[in-house]
């Protein structure tokens, strides 16, 4: 479509929406980005990126710039309580068999850093968050919480789980608990500490992952199986986790002693049942905003990367944006309900707190071939973006 003459309104500049305006305005499009927060922190924990999200940002010329932000990993396991590897997938031959990194970890904050860096200057206003739109044949009116408004031809809501945009479309689309809730933090690591595998630990009292990060950090997290808002985990303390999870395998109790009460992130997890529609007129919905998942297959910053690559490829072929919302729609809606229910599935199985079920859980991860865990990689960085 003709790009100079046609203003898009992206809500939100987190990862999704940063790399959507980045990829409009390299193909000319007129993008503006409005963002709820009054400036930019560096906030946030640890993120892994698959081989489709390393794949997306080489198809806008930034995988380049990203890989020197973050880390690539060589392995990924599972493990039991004690420390015996249930589970292995080397992750450099997959690279190489996919030819792209598949198995990449970089800080929230870096990562968010580069996407900043790549908008155009007077892209990203800040201190807008979207309350309320408006549609007509003209185009969408939006009301920020600053008490302006503006106008643009097409809105692209990229606001998160919480959706304010999504909210108003689809209101009876609340985000959904999964059962466990869970504790983060990036800590310098140990100097006698494995830096080059990414690792998750599966034991009955909870699951813990520690992921390497660049310039000598450790991301880890920890989840445990609980009622929703709990009171009583949201007030948990380091000291609360060191007893939870003291007969580990090393170093977990030893990561554990490094964090200070500071560096500890609490959430609990959540995600959106998959919907049935993102279009909707002049207005669509990417990422968490239309496709929120569990971390546990770490898809959900990759979902939103491969949306904004492929959307924006749509909209520099077709002639009219109400028609590639909705071919985008139909692209995108089958492969992310297959990875939010299977994510689903994957931390049922990981949160398990069964003696007897656990057992045989590890059994069958143990004689599980390699080719398994290859086919879902294969399956996750088969993307195409046209």
């Amino acid at each position: 479509m003709t790009s100079s003459n046609k203003k898009f309104a992206i809500i939100g500049a987190g990862i999704g929406g940063l790399t959507l305006a980045i990829a409009m305005q390299q193909k000319g499009f007129d993008v503006t980005v409005y963002e709820n927060a009054p400036q930019i922190k560096p906030l946030g924990a640890g993120l892994g990126l698959a081989a489709n999200a390393m794949k997306a940002f080489y198809e806008i010329g930034i995988g380049d710039r990203i890989l020197k932000a973050g880390k690539k990993l060589k392995s990924l396991e599972i493990k039991s309580r004690a420390g015996k590897v249930l589970s292995s997938a080397d992750s450099e031959k997959m690279a190489k068999n996919l030819g792209v990194t598949s198995n990449f970890a970089i800080h929230r904050a870096d990562l968010h850093e580069v996407l900043l860096h790549e908008v155009k200057p007077g892209t990203l206003q800040l201190g807008k968050g979207c309350l309320d739109f408006v549609q007509s044949e003209m185009g969408v009116t939006i009301k920020f919480s600053d008490g302006t408004s503006s106008f643009a031809d097409y809105m692209i809501a990229a606001d998160g789980i919480n959706s304010k945009v999504r909210s108003k479309l689809l209101p009876d689309s609340n985000p959904r608990y999964a059962g466990y809730t869970c504790w983060r933090a990036v800590i310098d690591s140990i100097d006698d500490f494995d830096l080059e595998t990414t690792s998750e630990t599966w034991g009955e009292e909870g699951r813990f992952g520690i992921v390497p990060l660049s310039d000598n950090r450790i991301y880890w997290f920890a989840c445990i199986n609980a009622p929703q808002n709990d009171l009583s985990k949201k007030a948990f303390t380091i000291k609360d986790l060191q007893n939870r999870f003291q007969y580990y395998h090393s170093p977990i109790p030893r990561l554990l002693s490094m964090t200070n009460e500071s560096q500890l992130i609490w959430s609990d997890i959540i995600d959106l049942k998959p919907l049935r529609k993102f279009a909707f007129g002049r207005v669509v919905l990417i990422g968490d905003a239309a496709h929120a998942t569990t971390p546990n297959m770490g898809q959900g910053a990759c979902m939103a990367i491969e949306d904004a690559v492929i959307l924006a490829n749509l909209l520099e072929t077709s002639t009219s944006a109400e028609e590639v919302f909705k071919l985008f729609e139909k692209k995108r809606i089958v492969r992310t309900t297959k990875i939010v229910n299977g994510s689903w599935r994957v931390g049922k199985l990981a949160q398990m707190d069964n003696s007897f079920l656990i057992g045989l859980r590890n059994a069958a991860l143990q004689v599980t071939p390699s080719s398994v865990a290859e086919k879902q990689m294969k399956f996750i960085s088969d993307i195409s973006f046209s």
